[in-house]
């Protein structure tokens, strides 16, 4: 028994020790509690994404386009979109559509979507029309006074549909995507001069034309296929002064201004342009995925606004309008097209974003 004793004490000491060692991590937990959660990685949560940025001041969006296949989605779509965009109208109209797309429609499809919302929207007609028939007649060639007829008298009713122009017209249509048409039709050919007399009779109500700018023939810009886009593409800034000059009483917008897939459509083009022609108006547009050749925005889609548009702006204060060629729905991918207009928007000064975003457009397509 007591050569056990020593044992037994080392135990009793081994196990106080023990025990003062565990009451000192507790009190040491309990008296520091920040500096144990500090020895642990710390899980923050995700930064959230940076939200929508709003345009500085209202603003009318002239270039809209829609889903017939979900014309209800795509107004509630658009509506909500406006509150987001700071946009107080919205004008939808149909794409520039080929005879043999089985997805065309024109205002008709429109009007009935609006009919509920007349307030906040307005619409164009003929792309699904009036476009078709120049594009028959461009492949026929025959422009022969029956067609012409036919044409008055659907723009004619266009007009009395209670349309805001005509569009979207193109004389210059690249295939972009691969459900997309390649288009061409003389931007003086006698259906376009046509309806720019019907336009100068309406009080200049305004002709929405898609034309990628070729001052003259050239080879097929790179990036684009060949087919369906042609090898070579037909010069149309000649043909284009004459659409313009054929009745000065007649209103032409010119869309997708700072969009450009060729390379010529520069501000010295729009400059010039812009100086003889004054029944000329330019469409602001910004692709932040298709950025194009020459836009106004230093990173392409976004940026600073580069000195030289500004000026081209400024010094043409009552000729430009907002266009951004959005679709309702907004596609669910990547930066929406919208959203790189209003950033240039934004850097323009008060009373310009007041003409450019209000001023013009209810004077150009008559709105109330």
């Amino acid at each position: 028994m007591e050569g056990q004793v020593p044992a037994v004490r080392g135990c009793l000491r081994n196990a106080v020790g023990m025990l003062l060692m565990l009451v000192s991590v507790g009190i040491a937990l309990t008296l520091f509690p920040h500096a144990h959660a500090a020895a642990r990685p710390v899980l923050r949560p995700a930064e959230p994404e940076t939200g929508p940025v709003a345009a500085l001041s209202p603003f009318i969006e002239v270039h809209t386009h829609l889903e017939p296949k979900d014309t209800a989605g795509s107004i509630q779509a658009a509506l909500q979109a406006m509150e987001a965009e700071n946009a107080v109208k919205m004008i939808f109209l149909p794409s520039p559509f080929t005879p043999d797309d089985p997805t065309r429609f024109d205002d008709e499809l429109l009007i009935a979507t609006e009919k509920n919302h007349r307030d906040k929207f307005a619409f164009l007609g003929g792309g699904g029309t009036l476009n078709v028939m120049l594009q028959e007649a461009v492949h026929s060639k025959n422009a022969i006074p029956e067609i012409q007829k036919k044409f008055r008298e659907r723009a004619e009713e266009i007009v009395r549909q209670g349309a805001s122009g005509f569009g979207e017209m193109t004389s210059e249509h690249f295939a972009t995507t691969p459900t997309s048409y390649y288009e061409y039709a003389p931007a003086d050919h006698p259906l376009l001069l046509l309806l720019a007399d019907i336009s100068a009779e309406h009080g200049g109500l305004p002709i929405d034309l898609h034309m990628e700018a070729v001052p003259n023939t050239m080879p097929l810009p790179g990036g684009l296929k060949s087919p369906p886009n042609p090898p070579h593409v037909h010069a149309n800034i000649a043909e284009f002064e004459r659409l313009l000059s054929h009745n000065p009483r007649a209103k032409i917008i010119w869309a997708h201004e700072g969009w450009d897939n060729t390379g010529y459509r520069t501000v010295e083009l729009s400059r010039r342009l812009l100086q003889a022609h004054p029944n000329l108006y330019m469409e602001i547009k910004v692709d932040p995925v298709e950025i194009g050749k020459n836009s106004p925005l230093t990173n392409g889609g976004s940026g600073a606004i580069k000195p030289e548009w500004l000026r081209l702006f400024q010094d043409f204060p009552d000729r430009f309008v907002i266009g951004t060629d959005q679709h309702y729905p907004e596609p669910p991918k990547g930066p929406q097209r919208w959203q790189s207009v209003v950033l240039l928007f934004n850097q323009l000064p008060a009373d310009l974003r007041q003409k450019i975003g209000i001023d013009n457009p209810t004077r150009l397509y008559h709105l109330k």
